[in-house]
C-alpha cells in the first residue's frame, strides 16, 4: 500500500528543475504527480513515478540527490469537510503528518491525495479501522490507465 517517492534536492536556479524532469522524459518515465516546495537557495521536487528504482538510478547517474520515501495515497471524500474527517482520525490516533499534496485524479466524488506520515504502517492501520481508503500501486496504476 506504500508508495515509492522520489525526494531530490535542487538548487533554486533557473534550468534546475527541467533538468531532472528531461532526464525521466528522455528515459520514457512518466511523472505521475509532483509537488515542489522551495526555500531562498533550494528546493525539493517530490515525485512519484511508475518505475522509482530506475528514475532514482538515472537521476542519480547523472549527479542528482535523491532520497526515496513512503507515501500514501487516500481517497479524501471531494464535499466540504471531507479532507478535515480524515484529519480528525488521524490526530485522534496520534499519527504525525509530515506534508501532503494532491495527486491529479478523482474518481467517484473522492480525491486522492498523497500523505507522509512519520510511521506509514501505523496510518494504513488506523485508516483502514476507520474505513479510509488507501490507495496500492496496482490500483492507481489501473485508475491511470482506465
Amino acid at each position: 500500500m506504500k508508495l515509492k517517492q522520489l525526494s531530490l534536492f535542487l538548487e533554486n536556479k533557473p534550468g534546475a528543475l527541467s533538468a531532472p524532469v528531461k532526464l525521466l522524459a528522455g528515459a520514457g518515465i512518466n511523472i505521475l504527480t509532483l509537488s515542489i516546495s522551495e526555500a531562498r537557495q533550494y528546493g525539493i521536487l517530490r515525485l512519484v513515478v511508475r518505475d522509482w528504482a530506475a528514475a532514482k538510478k538515472l537521476l542519480e547517474k547523472n549527479g542528482l540527490v535523491v532520497k526515496v520515501t513512503d507515501v500514501l495515497a487516500i481517497e479524501v471524500p471531494d464535499h466540504p469537510g471531507g479532507l478535515a474527517e480524515v484529519l480528525v482520525v488521524l490526530e485522534e490516533a496520534g499519527i504525525n503528518l509530515e506534508y501532503m499534496y494532491p495527486f491529479a485524479l478523482k474518481r467517484d466524488s473522492k480525491g486522492l491525495l498523497l500523505f507522509r506520515f512519520d510511521d506509514p504502517d501505523k496510518a494504513i492501520g488506523v485508516l483502514q479501522n476507520n474505513k479510509i481508503k488507501v490507495v496500492g500501486n496496482a490500483e492507481l496504476f489501473k485508475r491511470l490507465e482506465g
